[in-house]
């Protein structure tokens, strides 16, 4: 079984104002096939730590090693972005194509794949997430629960080796949310699913951990998905 360290977080402190830091002093290990629910409460620094994880955010001390590298510039993280795929709490923040097909074929293109296999992987991911006869249609003109299906579809497309996924569920009726349940348990990347459904944690994540007045602490099994 592979039981690699793949994202090492070391005594990370980050604030958006030095004299108020949402995180101080955070530990957290992520190894390879891990699903890892992350709760705490509103403002309690869950999506920070994530953009921290992708270099949008530099941490204020402390250590982020991701793929056994120690990353702290910008060209760091070029190569993480590539491998770690970030599902944005607002879909409004990943969106930005004219259509669907255009949204879920930009990942893939730009690392470099073919018109015909980037072509093959939008098929494959419209039909994973039952997105046939969405093709086509206006991005921004999809209701909220549509975006964020969308949403997750750019990120699969670019096949990475770990998920990060910020409320993958958030505004999907029952049904949508099962399907994504059950997606997730079926793929073989690390994942950190930050999500207020405790039931969907629950089902989905192998442990859990909690951000609370800016540090992490780990949950037993039996408590992932409360609180969140």
């Amino acid at each position: 079984m592979d039981n690699r360290e793949i994202i090492r977080l070391r005594e990370v402190s980050f604030g958006y104002a030095r004299e108020n830091r949402v995180l101080e002093g955070v530990n957290l290990t992520i190894r390879a096939g891990e699903r890892v629910g992350l709760v705490g409460p509103i403002g309690s620094g869950k999506t920070t730590l994530l953009h921290l994880i992708v270099g949008l955010l530099k941490p204020q001390a402390g250590t982020v090693e991701i793929f056994d590298r120690p990353r702290a510039v910008e060209k760091d993280f070029w190569d993480v972005r590539e491998r770690v795929g970030l599902l944005f709490q607002d879909p409004e923040d990943q969106l930005f194509s004219p259509t669907v097909r255009e949204d879920i074929a930009f990942g893939p293109l730009n690392q470099g794949r073919s018109g015909e296999e980037t072509e093959r992987i939008v098929e494959e991911t419209l039909d994973v997430l039952d997105l046939r006869g969405f093709e086509d249609r206006i991005t921004h003109h999809l209701s909220g629960g549509e975006k964020r299906l969308v949403s997750l579809a750019t990120v699969l497309a670019m096949k990475p080796d770990v998920l990060l996924l910020d409320e993958p569920v958030n505004g999907l009726d029952g049904a949508m949310s099962g399907r994504i349940q059950d997606l997730l348990l079926s793929l073989p990347q690390a994942m950190i699913v930050v999500s207020h459904d405790a039931g969907f944690l629950g089902s989905v994540c192998t442990r859990g951990v909690e951000i609370s007045e800016g540090r992490v602490c780990e949950w037993a099994k039996g408590r992932v998905g409360g609180g969140a």
